[in-house]
Parts: structure tokens; C-alpha cells; sequence
């Protein structure tokens, strides 16, 4: 495993793999403090490609000003032995004068999709985002890039990123890892303490039990997931909903009022953001619908 620090660096290492046959390449973006959901981004890009680089970088420009980016958990050394024990070949570890020598004045914008969901609440959020896996594009030039469904309107918004711009690498949205009582992993579990911890299991739980309802008929409106929904994670006295939302996927359209679920062509999704204390989680279940009704 070969770690790099600049661009130039970067570019010669992915070069002489493509000179060498060691394509095709595969990009797994990450902000490090890496877990087992980033250990899963990395075999499966080892599956699919010749080449996997990882790159750690904490995006300054994703994070608004009263968010945590002075305060993102940091672990270069532990995140490095993950990345070598599953398999990267490169890992690209800039700083932010690497990537930002200058003040940034050109920013990729997707509308519509950024302004739901996270991007209702985090304003300039997706701006960062593309921005930053738009460079690493161009840095990286890879045919495959690897992305978790945790964070799905994520995955959605470089999707049409990558669809409108014509970009050369196709998207590959990897399953949500989760700990064995139904957490999602995410770097910002380290955050919570012991009862928070234990109270954010709702979250995994509320999203089970509404599609459950789905299933049996017993929620069968956008409405009613919705009130489930909340009324699940309100049992929670730590929980502070940011949202719940029945959305299409990966359109990210509004299903409104008392819309029938089983009307809904293709898939939806559950999504949900929730405070506990200073940690904001994110969770959600992607279905169809009418296959779900056609199995009751």
C-alpha cells in the first residue's frame, strides 16, 4: 500500500498503475476515523477493480459554520492499518492547502435533490460535497467509485452529478453496515454517550417497524408511515427529530399527503435525521413498494 500526500504524487502512483495493467480503478471517498462500513466500501471495490485508492480528507467546505469540523474524530495511523488490512493499494491523504491552495470559487451545485433532507437542514452542505468528489474525480480519473446507501441522498445527488455532467466513472451505492443490535456505523457513533447510545438504537428500530406496517397493511399512506414514524422515535426522550421523510428514490420527490404507497412506481425511501445531544445521525430503509404489497 502506497500512501500519497499531493496531487502530484497521486497522479503519478494512479498513472504507473494504469501503465502497468492494474485497472480498471476504484475511488472510495472517505473522511477517515474509518469503521467496518468503510472496510465494506473497500472489498468491494477490491472485487470490482485492479486498483482501489482510498482517500481521508476532512472537507472543510461541506460543513456549515456551527458544525463539527474542528471536532471530526481524527485517527490517521488506525485508519491507515484498516485501509492496508483490507486491501487499498493508494491512500490519498491531503491537506486542506492541497486541495484548497487558493479560495475555492468554483463550486458544483445540484438542484432540487440538495434541497430535501439533510440539505433542508445543513444549507451548502451538497455544495461541498460534489464540489470535493468532483475534484478527486478529476484527480483520480477513476471507472468506479464506491459510496454507502447511509447516507443515500448523498449517493442520489452523485448520481445526477455524474448523469448531467457526463462523467467517466459510475457510481456504485454499497448496503448500509450496521452493529449487531441495528445501529448504523458512522465515524459520529463515537460522539454519544452510553444512554444516548442506547436511545439512538430508534432509530433502526422506528425504520423496521414502519415498513413492517407497510407490509401487513396496517400504514398504507405516506401520512401514516410518517406519524409512525415519529411517534416511534418521540418514545425516545433524547431524540430531537430533525426529519422523517417518505421521499422517491433516487428522484427524491415528495409523496404527498395521504398518497397510497402501493401507488408509488419503483422505489421510496424512509428517511430520518435525529439529535442526540450534540450527535445527528442519519438512518433510512430503500423498497418497492409493490413488491412489498405483493408478498402480503
Amino acid at each position: 500500500m502506497r500512501v500519497v500526500r499531493t496531487i502530484e504524487q497521486l497522479r503519478e502512483a494512479t498513472s504507473f498503475m494504469r501503465r502497468t495493467g492494474q485497472g480498471p480503478v476504484g475511488l472510495v471517498p472517505t473522511m477517515g476515523y474509518l469503521h467496518d462500513g468503510h472496510a465494506s466500501l473497500l472489498r468491494r471495490a477490491g472485487e470490482m477493480c485492479g486498483t482501489v485508492v482510498m482517500s481521508i480528507f476532512v472537507n472543510p467546505i461541506q460543513f456549515g459554520p456551527n458544525e463539527d469540523y474542528e471536532a471530526y474524530p481524527r485517527d490517521e495511523q488506525r485508519d491507515l492499518e484498516l485501509a492496508e488490512r483490507e486491501g487499498a493499494d493508494i491512500v490519498f491523504i491531503p491537506t486542506v492547502e492541497v486541495m484548497y491552495p487558493r479560495p475555492i470559487r468554483s463550486k458544483i451545485t445540484v438542484s432540487s435533490l440538495t434541497t430535501r433532507l439533510c440539505g433542508a437542514s445543513r444549507p451548502g452542505h451538497f455544495d461541498g460535497v460534489t464540489t470535493v468528489v468532483a475534484k478527486l474525480f478529476n484527480l483520480v480519473q477513476p471507472e468506479y467509485a464506491f459510496f454507502g446507501l447511509k447516507d443515500a441522498q448523498q449517493v442520489a445527488v452523485l448520481r445526477q452529478m455524474v448523469d448531467d455532467l457526463n462523467m467517466n466513472v459510475e457510481i456504485i451505492p454499497c448496503p448500509i453496515v450496521r452493529e449487531s443490535d441495528g445501529l448504523a456505523l458512522s465515524s459520529r457513533n463515537v460522539y454519544l454517550s452510553a444512554e444516548e447510545r442506547r436511545q439512538a438504537l430508534v432509530l433502526s428500530r422506528s425504520l423496521q417497524e414502519a415498513r413492517k406496517a407497510v407490509e401487513e397493511g396496517q400504514a398504507a399512506t405516506t401520512d401514516e408511515v410518517r406519524e409512525l414514524l415519529t411517534s416511534v422515535i418521540s418514545g425516545s426522550p433524547l431524540a430531537d427529530i430533525d426529519y422523517a421523510e417518505i421521499l422517491t428514490f433516487p428522484e427524491l420527490e415528495p409523496l404527498e399527503g395521504n398518497f397510497p404507497l402501493t401507488r408509488a412506481e419503483g422505489e421510496i425511501i424512509m428517511a430520518l435525521a435525529v439529535r442526540f445531544g450534540r450527535t445527528r445521525l442519519i438512518d433510512n430503509i430503500i423498497f418497492t413498494p409493490k413488491e412489498v404489497a405483493a408478498l402480503v
